[in-house]
């Protein structure tokens, strides 16, 4: 089914029909397939609904950038309109910080949590990363020059501008829309350190100790911070833990939802 919100058409899938409902928020980049073997597993005993954010999947791109707080926004409309208030919510890296956002600001909304990887905290800053960045800014300045653009040529700057981003940007954010990358920097600045203190839910945190996209430190830091929350780590996984070792996901993740 599609569902319309502030201008954006977003895919969305509900399978089951018993039981507590279950909300599948997926990782940038990912759909609602990202959680295959949860809908299967989960959905003979309760309601499960996965949706493609905008921009992803069957889903159209936000008409401008999106904040997290408008992606938590479109969240607890679809929430409102399926009827699953108080829904237990999976949330990987992306949908982890979506999630967060949402229980932090519409508690009423929201049941137990389970954060897979969730993003959320900024990065600490390395030594290489602020050499990459400088050199990245420096040259990025130097191109958004009137100098620049008159003596190369708008076409030739957009050129450079591109190969600029295609040798210092992220792999996630490479093959982005220009629209969406604008989105994707809203997102990754925006720390949700003060929201974790808000959140009421029970949460279950899920960490591979071998994950470098939200490193295990971000687990522990979420586990102080939220009043009711507890880590569990799985050795030897990485950023996709709950799929690297999805046997023991589902037995830790039915275990806290039951």
């Amino acid at each position: 089914m599609f569902f319309e919100h502030n201008g954006v058409t977003v895919y969305c899938e509900s399978h089951g029909e018993g039981g507590q409902p279950l909300l599948l928020l997926h990782g940038w980049g990912g759909r609602c397939d990202s959680f295959l073997p949860v809908i299967r597993d989960f959905s003979p005993r309760r309601r499960v609904v996965a949706l493609d954010f905008p921009g992803h999947g069957q889903s159209t791109e936000p008409p401008a950038p999106w904040s997290v707080e408008d992606f938590a926004d479109l969240v607890a409309a679809l929430i409102e309109a399926l009827d699953i208030r108080g829904a237990d919510i999976i949330g990987h890296s992306q949908g982890g910080r979506v999630a967060i956002a949402l229980a932090a600001a519409r508690p009423e909304l929201v049941g137990r949590l389970v954060l897979a990887a969730a993003a959320g905290l900024r990065p600490r800053p390395t030594l290489r990363g602020k050499l990459r960045g400088g050199a990245y800014r420096a040259m990025r300045g130097v191109l958004r020059s009137g100098l620049a653009r008159a003596l190369l040529g708008e076409r030739l700057v957009r050129g450079l501008q591109e190969q600029l981003i295609q040798m210092f940007g992220s792999s996630d954010y490479r093959v982005l829309s220009p629209g969406m990358r604008q989105t994707f920097n809203r997102l990754i600045l925006r720390d949700l350190s003060p929201e974790l203190t808000r959140i009421q839910s029970p949460v279950l945190l899920i960490w591979g100790d071998r994950d470098t996209a939200t490193p295990l430190w971000m687990g522990q830091a979420m586990e102080k911070a939220i009043p009711d929350a507890g880590l569990v780590v799985f050795e030897g996984a990485g950023h996709f833990a709950y799929l690297d070792q999805y046997a023991r996901f589902r037995a830790v993740v039915d275990t806290f939802l039951n």
